[in-house]
């Protein structure tokens, strides 16, 4: 079975733009929520709305009759799991609300760029992916369009608002780097996991620092969001994490604010400027380097033992006893192996570069 006739960008990049969407619609949905919540409730809310609906899939899909083919969390795993919750589940969140009630909108859903960055510098300097000139230039396109959009009131004052939402941008990138140590396993687990911690520790810190119990329609609409926002983007994040590597899913999440600003325009009738046109312009730029990005080299993949979600290809091309359907999850070893194709940092690619 010849898996190689399959564009490289699929289902990646797809996965990765489709969590961009969703979280980007988020951002300026939450603002508008926040006229009516206090900031810290609605952190809580957005979360537990994002890990009682990933709950809910988690444990409906027995009776939806899927099958529960991912990989559960091991032992190893749960260390991870522990930073991931406290960096991306607790501080970062906690962090951002902060910031939002210290800024305005559109400020604030740009300097989120700051977690593409910081995820991107975080994978090449400290977990060492691979990049190129050609990534690099897209990356810095895309970062760049969103920089001129953080000008568009005149100035950006690093307000202390920004201070916060810087700081919760760098959380976001440690996070998104050690969830590609989670990247096997199963995302909706994860995610579901995540949701509940975050959202649970912020709804019981807003009470406790007096937070009023919003209206119903509020509480419903924040959980719809959060689960759409957060949970739905987090597992495809973490599916793309699987086929791109944290460096490029980073890159093509960095749209996530420009689709923010451009719903700001479209529903909140905010005024389109010059300089969102420019960053249209800048960030197009941007994501046609990564899409036409063709990594392809002689590589050796190294014996390696583990277990995730796979169907038989190149790089799978182990024997079972009896019959299975694909695609599915077991621990398997691969032998020793050398060829060339078009490929990314993913689970079975992570060789380096000299």
């Amino acid at each position: 079975m010849d898996h190689h006739h399959h564009s490289h960008l699929f289902p990646g990049v797809p996965l990765a733009l489709g969590s961009a969407i969703l979280f980007g619609a988020s951002a300026p949905l939450s603002k508008w929520l926040l006229g009516s919540v206090d900031p810290w409730l609605l952190a809580g809310l957005l979360y537990l709305g994002a890990g009682i609906g990933l709950a809910l899939v988690h444990w409906g899909r027995p009776l939806l009759g899927l099958e529960r083919v991912e990989t559960p969390l091991s032992r190893p795993d749960l260390p991870w799991l522990a930073a991931v919750v406290l960096f991306g589940g607790i501080m970062a969140p906690l962090f951002l609300m902060l910031g939002l009630s210290l800024t305005t909108a559109s400020s604030a859903s740009l300097l989120l760029n700051l977690e593409g960055l910081a995820t991107m510098l975080i994978a090449w300097l400290v977990f060492r992916e691979n990049v190129d000139r050609r990534l690099l230039m897209g990356a810095l396109a895309i970062l760049l369009g969103a920089a001129i959009l953080s000008f568009d009131s005149g100035t950006l004052r690093l307000d202390p608002g920004g201070v916060w939402i810087a700081a919760a941008c760098l959380c976001w990138g440690i996070d998104n780097n050690l969830t590609r140590k989670l990247s096997s396993a199963d995302p909706v687990q994860i995610a579901m996991i995540k949701g509940l911690a975050a959202g649970g520790t912020n709804v019981i810190l807003a009470f406790t620092l007096g937070a009023a119990i919003p209206d119903m329609t509020v509480i419903a609409a924040g959980a719809v969001v959060g689960f759409l926002g957060i949970g739905v983007s987090l597992v495809m994040f973490m599916l793309s994490l699987r086929h791109l590597g944290t460096a490029r899913t980073g890159a093509y999440f960095s749209l996530a604010p420009f689709i923010g600003a451009l719903i700001a325009v479209v529903v909140f009738r905010e005024s389109p400027s010059v300089s969102l046109l420019v960053a249209a312009f800048l960030m197009g730029i941007g994501l046609w380097l990564h899409l036409s990005e063709r990594h392809e080299h002689d590589h050796v993949h190294d014996p390696i033992e583990h277990d995730h979600l796979h169907s038989h290809d190149d790089h799978h091309s182990h024997v079972h006893d009896g019959p299975v359907t694909e695609p599915h999850a077991h621990w398997h070893r691969h032998t020793p192996l050398r060829h060339k194709h078009p490929h990314y940092p993913d689970l079975h690619h992570r060789h380096g570069h000299g």
